[in-house]
Formats: C-alpha cells, structure tokens, sequence
C-alpha cells in the first residue's frame, strides 16, 4: 500500500525500492514499483517526452526496473497500452526529476526479460552529474553482469538494451515524496494515436487481457498475493448480523479510543444525486484527535497486522470494527477526519465498487497548516487526488460544498472524526433502522431514540422476557455500554444520561477472588427495574465497554424466579490480560476458552 513500507523485507535483498505513480499530461497511467533503484527517487512521475530511443544519450547509462503494480483494471489496460507503444515505436519516455533524468524503455518484450517489467536508464545532475563516475559504484547503481552475447553489441544501441533487459533483476518497498511539477506535453494518447494505429485494437481483445494478469501474477516470483472482489464488502457486514447494535459499537469504541470527548449519533435525510432520491444517513460524529493519512489507510484497509500489546484503554484490537460496522449499517460510508496538521476523505462503497474486479477505495488526503488547505503532494499527485475525488461526489451525497459544510463541524482549530453511512438494509418496505425525534415537543410519549425495527430480544440461555430495551434500543444500550464514561454521547440530538450499573443496584455485594491466578472482582445486586421486566443475570465488561449482558448462569439458567431481578457486574480485563484470544471478534461475546468456562462455573 502506498505510503508504507514492506513489513517482510520484500526486494530490499540488492538494493532501494518504492511504489510510484507514473503519469502523462498530469493523468495516472500505472502505479508502479522500481526494482533495485540506486537511491530513493520522488513517488511521482510525470512523462514530459517521448522521443525515438536511438536518439537518446543511453549509451553506458546505469539502470533498473519498472514492475506493474496494478491498482485497479483500467491501471492493468493503461499499462498494457504504454508498455507495447514503447517497444513497436522503440520509444523512451523521459522523466526530469530534480536530481536525474529517466529514460523508460521497453526494449525486451520479445528478448525474454521478466514480463511486465520496462527498463528505466538514469543520468544524474548536480552532485551526482558524472554517471559514468557512479556506474561502477555498488552505492549508486545496481545492475549484474551482462551475457557475454552483449559484449558484442555496440553500447547504447537498440540491440544492446534487449540484451541488458535480459539481466535486469528485481526488488520493492513504498516511499511518497513531493512530486515535480513539469510542463505537460502531448497527450499519451496523441502520441499512441499518431503513431501506431493498430494500438488500441491489438489491446481490445481478451487473449490480451489475459495475457496482462498472467504477466503480473508472474511478476512476483514465488511471492503470491489475492486480489480482494467487491463482494467481500458485503461479506464483512455479516459479522454483526446477530444484533445491528454491535456495528454501532464498533464506531463508539473508535471514538472513545481517539479520546473524544463529545460523540453525536443521529441519522438525517440526504439527497442523493446518483438515484435523485432523499435518503436517511447515519452520522457518528466525535471530537477526537482524529487520523493522520497512515492511520486512516490503516483504518480502511482489508486487514493489517495486529498489535499484541494489550493496552487496558484501548478498546479497539482487531483492525476490522470499522469495516464490519459500517458495511453492516449500510452499503456506503464516508469517513472525514482532521488532525491538527491534515485531513482525509475516505470512502468505502459497495456501490462504487460494482461490476470492479478488484475493491478500490478512495482515499484524498491534505495538508493543513491553520486555516489553509491543500492536497498534500507529498501523499498522491494532484491527478490522483482529483480522480479519488471525483469517485466520492458520483458516488455519494457529497460534493465539494457538503464536504466543507461537514467540514465546519470541526472548528478553526478542532479536530475529530465524522462517519456518513447510508444505502440501509430494509425491512419490508422500511428501513430495517427506524429513528425517533421528538422536535422539541415536551408532550410527545416517544424519547430522542435510534432503534431496531424487529424489537428483537436477543437469544440467552434461560431467559423467558421479551421485554429487553437495550437489545432494541439503542439509547438503552449506551447507558449502560461503559463501565466508567469519559465522553458524552448524544442520540438524534439529546443527551444519554449513562446510568452505571455497579451503582444503580441496591443491597448491593462485592465478591473478590481469584480465576487462574488473575484477580476478579463481582459486584452483585437487585434492581427494580429488572424485576418488573422479569430480567436478570450478570453483565460482562472487558475494558470497561459491555461485551455480554444479562448472562444467566447456575439456577438463573433453570428457573425464571430465580435470580429475579438480581444483577451482576463483572469486569474481566486483568483476567484476559495475556490472553489475546480471549475476545471475539464482534467483540459481543467470549470466546470459549479455559479462563472464560472457569469464570462462568465460579460466577454460577
């Protein structure tokens, strides 16, 4: 992924490598990785030329390889294009970069050099002027000794490069620097147009489009990687199809883990230009300290690698609450968020993604400096950036004045994360959410509310009640979702009153012990409430946020009346300590492990 470097160590073995978007007239043609580069080199670059090769000054020039690194299909068909206009035309694209001036050739398509790959010749400026200086440097260049057949061939020829093609190795790793900004000249398809015109249609057919996937799976050698299908989108939101409420939860314990102070859930009326249709969305609205780019590439990643730290404040673990959440809520969700020195838009979509092969989120992110904004070059090109924000205004409700009206949100100097879900499930004909304000009007019998169309009550062993509003109302379910509250959350605009179980109990008992070694504290009490609902049963906190709730063991498990109106309340965190498969997932249950089956027969 752009803007990070390999974990593995993968083609760091003979030399630099990086990703870098290589572009014409300002339009992204491919991003790309460079095999065994010298040095590091700018992540953008921008082709101003493409004269003839043999007119080129190539002759000794130090190279290494350009690999496909496809992003998308059109990135796939863009390369494919490129790549044949640069060997039937034996052409070179010239890059000028500050520090040398690159010259991309594909002179090896039939000389058997690894598929997929272009060679790239360098001649640097200033300090580094003199190539024929650093050619014999193993600091500077990187390139293997050529067949004997290649001693043959005059240096600098056509000829000579096949052969050197031939030699060129391989290699990888990301790195995002300021790109230059050159003078663009014709356009590359000017170029393909005028001077090849069987081009296009020798690209159109679908031997040819094989051909390119199969040249890119070869191009990693022994190392395989899968390519995500939109579908899986979808599939992510399974995860929470037991209790919708546990999505929610997922985006309140990000915020709370941003140390916010205020959140806001409220679900408004939307027009959306796409359908000409005004839809509800959901907002998840908190002033926390919001994402940096990494961190919000993290966050909509398809998976990333998990911290084995367990911090005892920090909720989130598993790197996939965000994902799950939101495509359980809804089928498009855009994420803004601001940092005191940036801001990211981010938009994870099932419908943009439709008929793609391959999941493609974008992401624009810019750089802040008081009230001044820019799209932060040092991150992705001006040309990127425009193309990720065009998705997100054809696809979404938001346009360049919804994204600074949302934006406002934020302050002159706050920062904070906002979260849009829409496209709801349905229930029948309706929305399978269903939402309550009351306006202002004292009078009216229903509160401020987010609730769950069903009134499902969720499936636990021995209950008889049909009468659980926290499993149906969402107000409910945050008055009693933390242990200690640090940050006050509001429901279609009113505030929840956080009601902290421990001390809402009467004749209330502490218990302390021990399960495995690990201390354990139970507090256990009657609530009147839970007596007129016929309700009981203990309720789990891990990290002080609610993972199981009216959990009946010993006689609750057999008798309605017994345990009555008795609750119990249970933090397991210094139990779990060490044991980082003690949670789900879901984060709405216990997985079945030995600390849990024992704290379940001692609590009974």
């Amino acid at each position: 992924m752009m803007g990070s470097k390999p974990k593995d160590g993968f083609g760091l073995e003979d030399g630099f490598a990086y990703y870098v978007m290589l572009s014409k007239d300002r339009k992204p043609i491919c991003h790309t990785q460079c095999i065994k580069a010298p040095h590091q080199l700018p992540a953008n670059w921008n082709i101003h030329d493409m004269p003839c090769a043999s007119k080129c000054p190539l002759e000794g020039l130090p190279h290494f390889a350009l690999r496909p690194a496809f992003e998308d299909e059109r990135q796939q068909d863009e390369w494919g294009k490129f790549t044949t206009f640069l060997y039937k035309n034996e052409k070179a694209a010239v890059v000028q970069l500050d520090t040398c001036v690159l010259y991309i050739i594909n002179p090896s398509l039939k000389a058997g050099s690894k598929a997929g790959d272009v060679m790239v010749l360098f001649k640097m400026d200033g300090v580094l002027n003199d190539h024929k200086n650093t050619k014999n440097d193993e600091s500077m260049v990187v390139s293997k000794k050529l067949p004997s057949a290649a001693n043959s061939v005059k240096t600098g020829t056509y000829e000579h490069l096949q052969l050197l093609a031939m030699a060129s190795g391989s290699c990888a790793e990301d790195r995002i620097l300021t790109p230059r900004h050159e003078e663009v000249g014709e356009s590359l398809d000017a170029h393909f147009s005028g001077r090849d015109t069987n081009y296009h249609d020798s690209l159109k057919g679908s031997s040819c489009k094989s051909e390119l996937v199969s040249l890119k799976d070869d191009c990693c050698g022994s190392k395989n990687y899968a390519r995500v299908d939109p579908s899986y989108l979808a599939t992510l939101g399974h995860s929470h199809d037991g209790w919708m409420f546990g999505a929610i939860a997922e985006l309140i314990d990000n915020s709370r883990d941003a140390k916010a102070t205020k959140l806001e859930i409220s679900v408004e009326t939307r027009y959306l230009k796409k359908d000409d249709l005004q839809i509800p969305m959901l907002s998840v609205v908190d002033d926390g300290h919001g994402m940096s780019h990494q961190e919000i590439m993290v966050m909509v990643s398809l998976g990333h690698k998990q911290t084995d730290v367990d911090d005892p404040n920090q909720i989130g673990r598993f790197g996939i609450g965000f994902k799950t959440g939101a495509m359980k809520l809804g089928r498009d969700a855009i994420v803004l968020t601001q940092t005191t020195t940036s801001r990211s838009i981010a938009f994870l979509s099932q419908s943009f993604n439709e008929g793609k092969d391959s999941v493609e989120i974008p992401v624009v992110s810019y750089r802040r400096l008081g009230g001044f904004m820019e799209v932060d070059t040092s991150i992705q090109s001006l040309a990127v950036a425009d193309y990720h924000l065009k998705a997100i205004k054809d696809f979404s409700t938001f346009n360049e004045y919804l994204i600074g009206e949302k934006s406002g949100l934020f302050g002159e100097n706050g920062t904070g994360t906002q979260i849009y879900i829409w496209n709801f499930d349905k229930w029948g004909s309706d929305f399978c959410l269903e939402w309550q304000k009351r306006n202002g009007d004292k009078d009216s019998p229903n509160e401020n509310d987010i609730l769950i169309r069903s009134r499902r009550v969720r499936s636990r062993s021995g209950q008889i009640s049909q009468k659980v509003p926290l499993d149906y109302s969402l107000r409910s379910y945050l008055e009693v979702i933390f242990l200690e509250p640090r940050m006050k959350i509001y429901v279609q605009g009113s505030l929840v009153k956080s009601r902290p179980l421990a001390k809402s109990l009467n004749k209330t008992k502490i218990f302390k012990g021990e399960i495995k070694g690990k201390p354990v504290q139970l507090t256990l009490g009657r609530n009147q409430l839970e007596w007129d609902l016929m309700n009981c049963g203990i309720f789990l906190y891990w990290h002080g946020r609610l993972i199981e709730a009216y959990k009946r063991v010993g006689g609750m498990v057999h008798s309605v009346d017994i345990g009555r109106g008795i609750v119990g309340v249970i933090d397991v965190t210094e139990m779990s300590n060490g044991n980082k498969d003690f949670i789900m997932n879901t984060k709405q249950a216990f997985r079945d492990c030995e600390e849990y089956a024992t704290l379940e027969q001692v609590v009974g």
